[in-house]
């Protein structure tokens, strides 16, 4: 996936003239230390941003990176991670990745491509990136591509049939990874676009916490708010995106595109909080609410809403209790079964 931190890291490097090499991971399997689409930009001067898994996996892609550079020709590797490399990771993943190195030059296509990819993320479009890599087995001097847009745009250069558009297109909308595809005797790389949907974490305890980290690790981008800065600050939410000081939990969402792509997680310290957020939450048009809380609690709050104005239709978009039944009991559990249901909304918001 093309997120939104790596263009942003790409655009600025295209602008100033300098050519860039992009590690994007595309496939694994077995225990590797990173995901398919783990991406980092390596400059000229071999310094990097990003990671594609760290230890010697990501030496050797700086390594390689490298030699793309004084090459020009842009590669495909495999690393195994079992055995010696393993070993002197110091770890035993027994797994394998493919890696593929981009040379970016700043030409007006890519120039135009990036501008637009960047605008498109800025504005939450969904698009993806179609990289012609040329030749079946050949080697990769020259690589073209373009950005297709939700409404069938295509910006860049695509110099084939239109029904090879279409067939890269529904590849991309099945998987969230990057996909290699052969058509003719061409490779096409295929990478959905996106902005991280955001997490609006309102309460700043144990549970938060985790909940922060771990929703940080699947791609949301996280935003915790409480009223106590002894609870919302830096040291205790470090990975978080935002972490917000309110004077109060009155008007926590004020100045704030909670749109459909948002989930508003409510886990204050006491009742009053919750229902004081709930209520703003509902008058957003969040794509997911959920509150932590026991059945009765969910069921005495449904009363309320309904006795106060809300509609059925407002009342039942609230969950509560929030997570999935996974038996979770710590507060680490419970965080865990609370992401793996923003992970199931997400999905499902994709279908």
């Amino acid at each position: 996936m093309l997120i939104s931190w790596a263009v942003d890291a790409i655009w600025p490097v295209l602008e100033r003239g300098e050519e860039l090499v992009l590690a994007t991971i595309i496939a694994k399997s077995g225990s590797a230390p990173c995901l398919a689409g783990s991406k980092m930009i390596v400059h000229g001067d071999e310094t990097s941003v990003g990671t594609i898994g760290g230890g010697v996996l990501e030496a050797e892609g700086q390594r390689r990176a490298g030699e793309v550079f004084r090459t020009g020709v842009s590669q495909i590797f495999t690393f195994d991670l079992s055995g010696r490399d393993a070993a002197s990771m110091s770890m035993i993943c027994g797994g394998r990745v493919e890696v593929f190195l981009e040379l970016i030059d700043p030409d007006p296509v890519n120039l135009e491509v990036f501008r637009s990819l960047r605008e498109a993320l800025r504005s939450g479009e969904k698009c993806f990136v179609v990289s012609d890599l040329g030749e079946y087995d050949g080697d990769i001097r020259r690589i073209s591509r373009c950005i297709v847009r939700g409404d069938g745009s295509v910006t860049g250069e695509f110099h084939h049939p239109a029904e090879w558009l279409a067939t890269l297109a529904e590849q991309a909308h099945r998987s969230t990874y990057p996909v290699l595809a052969t058509l003719g005797a061409r490779r096409f790389l295929v990478e959905r676009c996106y902005t991280p949907s955001t997490v609006y974490i309102l309460g700043a305890g144990h549970v938060s916490q985790h909940v922060a980290e771990l929703a940080g690790k699947v791609s949301f981008h996280t935003v915790v708010m409480d009223d106590r800065e002894e609870f919302a600050n830096r040291e205790r939410f470090p990975t978080a995106g935002d972490v917000i000081v309110l004077d109060s939990f009155t008007g926590c969402f004020a100045g704030m595109e909670v749109g459909g792509d948002s989930y508003v997680v409510i886990v204050t310290r006491g009742h009053t909080h919750d229902r004081v957020v709930l209520e703003q939450a509902l008058r957003t048009k969040a794509g997911y609410i959920g509150m932590l809380g026991s059945r009765k609690k969910s069921v005495e709050i449904r009363k309320a809403l309904l006795a106060e104005g809300f509609g059925e239709t407002d009342v039942n978009r609230f969950n509560c209790p929030i997570g999935l039944k996974i038996g979770a009991e710590t507060t680490a559990e419970i965080a865990v079964s609370i992401v793996a249901e923003l992970i199931q909304a997400r999905a499902n918001q994709g279908e």
